[in-house]
Parts: C-alpha cells; sequence; structure tokens
C-alpha cells in the first residue's frame, strides 16, 4: 500500500501532467526563461484558509528554487484583502504553478470553511463532526486533511483501514449476524486488528446487534431524532454511535444532542463550494 506522501505525490505528477502536457506554450512564448519574479496568494472570500503545506509541496516538487515566505498557517480563519503567502523566483515557474495550486488550495480551504461551521454548531458537545468516503477520486488525502484542519474528524480513509458493514453488506451476507459473524473471522483468519461498524436501519437490526456484539462502533442510518435517543439510550454506552443519512446543517445539533459520538456529513466533500483565492505578481 503506498504512503501518505506517495499518494500526494502521484497526484501531483499526474496534476502536471494532465495540465502542461509538452508546455505552457503560452508562457514560453513570452516570458523569457531568466525572469525572476513574485506572486503572492490573496483571499477574496471570508473563510478558513487550508492547503499551505501542499501548495508547498507544488513550488518545490516542480521547481525547488521558489522561495516560499508564509504569513498565515492552515487552519486560521481569514478575511478578503488578506495576503496568505509569497512566492518568489522564476516567472515561468510561478505561471506553471499557478493554477494547480489554487484548485488544491481553493478545493481544500472551502472543505475547511464548511467543517468549522459544522463543528461550531456542537459548541459544548461530545459529538464530533465525521466525513465520509464521499470524495473527490484521486484527492482524498487532500479532502480528508482539510476535514481535520477545519476541526471536523476523519471517519476511515478508505476501504483499507476498517470495516463497515452497511446495508448492502449485510443483504448480500444473508443478514447482520452472519455479516458480523465473517468479519470477525476474517480479521481473525488474516490476522488484522481494525474497528468493526455496523450499520442499522431500524430498531429491530439495532437489537440484533447487540445480542451479538463484539463489535466497536453502531451506524444509525436514517434514523428520526426521537429514534435516534432512543438508540443510544438502548446502546447506554457500550460502543460508539455514529448518526448518518440526510442530515444538515440545520439538523445536525438536532442529532448530536440525542448523544451520539459522531454525526458523518457526506457534503462536506461532495458539493463544497471551494473559497475565493487568487494568486496574482507583485
Amino acid at each position: 500500500m503506498k504512503s501518505t506522501d506517495e499518494l500526494i505525490d502521484a497526484l501531483l505528477e499526474l496534476s502536471f501532467a494532465e495540465d502542461i502536457g509538452d508546455g505552457d506554450h503560452t508562457t514560453l512564448s513570452c516570458i523569457p526563461a531568466d525572469e525572476i519574479g513574485k506572486s503572492r496568494l490573496l483571499v477574496k472570500e471570508r473563510g478558513v484558509i487550508a492547503g499551505v503545506d501542499i501548495a508547498r509541496r507544488v513550488f518545490e516538487k516542480f521547481d525547488s528554487s521558489l522561495k516560499m515566505t508564509v504569513f498565515i498557517q492552515d487552519g486560521t480563519e481569514v478575511n478578503p484583502g488578506d495576503i496568505v503567502f509569497e512566492v518568489e523566483g522564476k516567472v515561468q515557474s510561478l505561471l506553471q504553478t499557478e493554477r494547480l495550486m489554487l484548485n488544491i488550495m481553493q478545493r481544500m480551504s472551502g472543505i475547511a470553511t464548511i467543517t468549522r461551521k459544522y463543528q461550531n454548531l456542537l459548541h459544548g458537545l461530545k459529538t464530533k463532526v465525521l466525513d465520509t468516503r464521499k470524495t473527490t477520486p484521486g484527492m482524498r488525502i487532500l479532502e480528508k486533511e482539510a476535514v481535520k484542519i477545519g476541526g471536523g474528524t476523519n471517519h476511515r480513509i478508505g476501504l483499507f483501514d476498517m470495516i463497515l458493514l452497511k446495508d448492502n453488506h449485510v443483504d448480500f451476507a444473508g443478514g447482520i449476524e452472519n455479516a458480523i459473524i465473517k468479519a470477525k473471522k476474517y480479521l481473525a483468519d488474516n490476522n488484522k486488528n481494525l474497528k468493526i461498524e455496523v450499520e442499522v436501519r431500524n430498531l429491530k437490526e439495532l437489537e440484533k446487534v447487540l445480542s451479538i456484539g463484539g463489535i466497536d462502533r453502531i451506524m444509525l442510518d436514517n434514523f428520526t431524532p426521537e429514534l435516534t435517543r432512543e438508540a443510544v439510550s438502548m446502546i447506554n454506552g457500550k460502543y460508539e454511535t455514529e448518526s448518518s443519512g440526510g442530515i444538515t446543517y440545520d439538523t445536525i445539533r438536532t442529532y448530536a444532542e440525542c448523544g451520539v459520538d459522531f454525526v458523518s456529513v457526506g457534503a462536506l466533500t461532495h458539493s463544497v463550494k471551494g473559497l475565493d483565492l487568487s494568486f496574482k505578481a507583485c
């Protein structure tokens, strides 16, 4: 399995290949190879900045002679007119890295901003906001890092670091009991130490899970707040609890007040608006 650094390097290589191809002919045609300049990242919209460390990797990977001076760190709340960083070096390099850096930072900052808003709604409660696997293909590591920068918590990174028995797994396995038994046997047979989470769709399935036991977290999928409160009471702290399914900005605190440990929100990553940023010569 590739490391996080290897995945990011592969993403950057693919992104440069996709964008530059056999050359940035606009820049090459009008900017001398030895011309030196400076550009700065400007904030144009209020939000939470994220992706500064990744931007540094973009610049270093493309041209290690570029010099970056950072004024605002990841996780900081920013306002229009703020300058996040300046980069000095070959103008050709500044122009060729501009769009990739902006694409990454605008996306990550948008995710961090919305995550901060959701987590702030839970102030004073134990409940944490979770992300999901509803991410942009190839950018999951960056998007989940943005969730953390915004104050949220990562759910599993992929299919490899946790067992999550969802409705389709349960149905194909012939029921919740079969799914749990098979999952525990698989872990034992393969000497793997992974947490097991089980999705339940109603109180009857919850009762079955509680009678079987041996898992770590129970996901209450598409429960009403009233049923969530009842389910949390039935679980009584024996397992971690997670609310999921159609939970919005307007309803998240109501679910959290039911006593769940986590609330998962796909909207953190699947439909987020990027934060407005620009990279201008100075």
